[in-house]
Order: C-alpha cells, then structure tokens, then sequence
C-alpha cells in the first residue's frame, strides 16, 4: 500500500497509538503492508490561521464551542495525530489560555499534548517608531513582526515528549541588520527603524525536545513575513529571504551560538514556495538542498488534483491553496537532518468541505524511524 493508505491507518488507529513498545521509545504506527512494525516520530507543521482581529477573541471563539473553523482544526490535527507539532497562526496570549484550551479540545478528541511551548513572538510587539514610514506610529506594520495586537499570529509547539525549555535558545530579538550577509540594505529603512527592527517576524527557536532514553532531538521552528504587501524596495521579499538565511547562518557557524550536536529538524512557515509565486528564493532553495538537510518531499493527491495552470513546481507538494494569484504554493516545511531516517511524509489535503474550511494551509508531516 502507499503512503496515503498508512496514513488513514493511522487516523483510525488514533488511539491505539499511546500505547507503550515494548523498548518503552515512542509509540508506534504499525502499517503491516509497508512498514512492520518500525518504531516512528510523527513531527508536522500547520497554520490553521486560528488568528482574530483583537486580543482576547480566539479565547472568546474557543469557550464558546460554537466555532466551526476551531472544530474543523481539530478534526484534522486529530486525524493526522502527530507527536509533535507546530502551529504558526495561532494567536498568543500572555496566560496561554487560548492554547490550553485548544489543547484540552484535541485532548477530548484523542489527540492530547501534555506539554507545550509558545514564548511571545513579535508579532505585533510595538517598537514606538515609525517602521514603515508613513508618518504615523502604532500601527500594525510599526510592530516587530505585523499584528494588530501583541501575540497576533503567534506560534506554538504542542508535544507528548517532554520540551527542554530552559534550554531553548530564542533568536527572536536578533536585529536583522546584525545577520551576516543580511539584505537590508535597500530596504528603505530610517536609520531608526533600522536600529529597532528585528529580524524575525514571529520566532526563531531551537527547541531541544526529550525522547525516552535520553535522546534528544531538536526542533528549529519559524514562521517568516509573505515577501509581498511592500512596494519596489521590497522590505518584505527581503526580510523573508534573511529569516530563511538565518538558519544558514546558523548552520555555518556564523551566529553568536553554534548548533548543538546531534539530529534537529527545521520546521515552520516560510512564506515561500522555491519555484512559483512571488519572493527571493535563494535561502529556501540552499535550506531545500542543505548536505546537513533532507527534503522527504511531502506530497498529496489532492493538492496534485488542485494543480493550478502555469505553475512550475510539483503541485503535489503544495501545502496551501489561496486564490488566484498567487494560486496554490509550498509554503510549509519539515526537512530532518541527514542522521535521521525518514519513513513517510504527506500533505493533509482533505477532500470533504468541513475539514477544509480549517484554513487555506493544509498540515505537512513527517515520520521519522527511531534506532
């Protein structure tokens, strides 16, 4: 059988999954056609655009238990039912109400996460400066990553395996004019814009996460700005390019930090398809073909069946289908390093119209075989 076959195994096998093997490591999907019995680590990311227009509401949208979009992001997150995953697009707030409540949800349907992750992120963190230029401060496009509020479009990473917070390492304040190599100049920033500007439009994180026997594997996560909505100095195709090259600049050694040893996986939203629609692609394309990287190319029948007309790239491997233009793109990664071994990967790209209502993205995941 393919992939798409294990994968609605393992849907309906959901709660079989928790539990133990015998070597007591992770529990396991067992796709008896394909597989055996490997012992595998689902690790996804999605943006189910669980974001509203002020503080306060997606807290509002999640008690009232009416809201259909929330019920449909757990309908999918529950049947694709990774280990470990990473939401982009999910408002933050400073209790974290909101994620624990959506937590509480998946848990309801089957798909727990007793430990979480979610520091705040620029989006929307003000800066008191008029970043944009146009004569007015705290505005939306003034903040550090845009947001019309403190923690808009946040992001968070959700975990049956133990986080090592105390260890992560947050380059999320890094200024983006201290990026080696960094393309801001052209940017037509103010020299005081440009002494207050971040790189990062929500978060850059190296998070260590605990796997039974004491492995760990560490998880760098981002969500990078659309390289569009600027004018011809192109402040935002640039910016989006450098959140990509800062994981380059990372694994070459060039950062304040250097990586720790070990297996990692990068994950997140780029904002970004290599081949079509708008943006600088460099960065993506030498992350895509890293030596210390590999591309499981995650792919779906229904994004290949959604393929639009002129596009270049493969449409099976798109992850979000917006409108024309730009039309459908491969915005969303998750590329392991070379150490581990892949398994399968997919593309949640649902047919029926509930599930599809959750968002314009569509959950991308990844397993990876344990030793």
């Amino acid at each position: 059988r393919d992939g798409a076959d294990c994968q609605h195994d393992r849907r309906e096998a959901a709660p079989q999954r928790h539990l133990r093997l015998r070597t007591g490591l992770i529990a396991a999907l067992i796709c008896t056609a394909s597989s055996a019995s490997a012992e595998t680590l689902r690790i996804a990311t999605w943006n189910p655009e669980l974001t509203r227009q002020g503080p306060g509401l997606r807290w509002r949208d999640l008690q009232s238990g009416k809201d259909a979009q929330i019920a449909a992001a757990v309908q999918v997150i529950a049947r694709a039912n990774p280990d470990i995953l990473l939401l982009t697009g999910f408002d933050w707030d400073y209790e974290g109400r909101a994620l624990r409540a959506f937590e509480a949800q998946l848990a309801t349907a089957g798909a727990g996460y007793p430990h979480l992750f979610a520091p705040r992120p620029n989006t929307g963190m003000a800066t008191g400066q008029d970043m944009d230029g146009n004569g007015r401060t705290g505005e939306p496009r003034d903040a550090q990553g845009y947001g019309r509020f403190s923690g808009a479009d946040g992001m968070a990473v959700l975990s049956r395996y133990p986080l090592l917070a105390d260890e992560a390492r947050d380059f999320s304040a890094m200024l983006w004019r201290d990026l080696p190599d960094a393309l801001i100049a052209g940017a037509d920033l103010s020299p005081q814009a440009e002494a207050a500007q971040r790189l990062s439009t929500t978060a850059h994180w190296d998070l260590p996460v605990l796997l039974p026997g004491g492995q760990r594997l560490h998880l760098w996560a981002w969500a990078a700005t659309p390289p569009v909505f600027d004018g011809p100095e192109d402040r935002n195709g640039r910016r989006n390019h450098d959140e990509a090259a800062l994981w380059l600049r990372y694994l070459e050694g060039r950062l304040s930090r250097h990586p720790a040893a070990g297996p990692f996986v990068l994950l997140g939203n780029a904002n970004l398809d290599p081949v079509d629609g708008e943006g600088r692609s460099e960065a993506l394309v030498a992350l895509l073909t890293h030596p210390r990287l590999q591309d499981p190319r995650p792919a779906s029948a229904g994004g290949r069946a959604a393929a639009d007309p002129g596009h270049q790239g493969d449409p099976a491997l798109d992850t979000a289908d917006y409108d024309d233009p730009p039309g459908n793109l491969r915005v969303d990664y998750v590329l392991p390093s070379r150490d581990l071994a892949v398994a399968d990967a997919g593309v949640v790209w649902p047919a029926d119209p509930g599930t599809a209502a959750a968002s314009r993205h569509h959950l991308v995941w990844v397993d990876i075989t344990l030793p």
